[in-house]
């Protein structure tokens, strides 16, 4: 299974961090309602964008198989908490939300 994690703009699209380009490790922990991500990323122009839109990202998992259709899951940050912590290198994010699909099993009708 190939697992990479994207870090978006919901209102632009733009992505600021794609594990499938850069080797970033990160965590997810459910806490109650919320998930948090924890990154391990340099203090960089994309943590800094990250920070400023931090009330405007899309947080997505996918996971790829081998012998099924690749699974998405997508978390919603509303009101964060979305931080930096310079000293060890570490972003934050917290969402409040998710959905699970996969894209495969779904088909537009007219």
């Amino acid at each position: 299974m190939k697992e990479t994690l994207l870090v978006k703009h919901a209102v632009g699209g733009r992505t600021f961090i794609d594990t499938g380009k850069q080797s970033v490790e990160y965590k997810l922990e459910q806490s109650g309602d919320n998930y948090k991500f924890t990154l391990s990323v340099p203090p960089d122009s994309n943590v800094e964008e990250i920070l400023r839109w931090k009330s405007e990202l899309n947080v997505f998992v996918f996971y790829e198989f081998d012998d099924h259709p690749t699974k998405k899951v997508w978390f919603y940050v509303k009101d964060g908490p979305v931080a930096y912590d310079p000293q060890n290198k570490q972003l934050t994010i917290v969402a409040q939300s998710k959905i699970e699909y996969v894209p495969d099993l779904f088909h537009a009708s007219v």
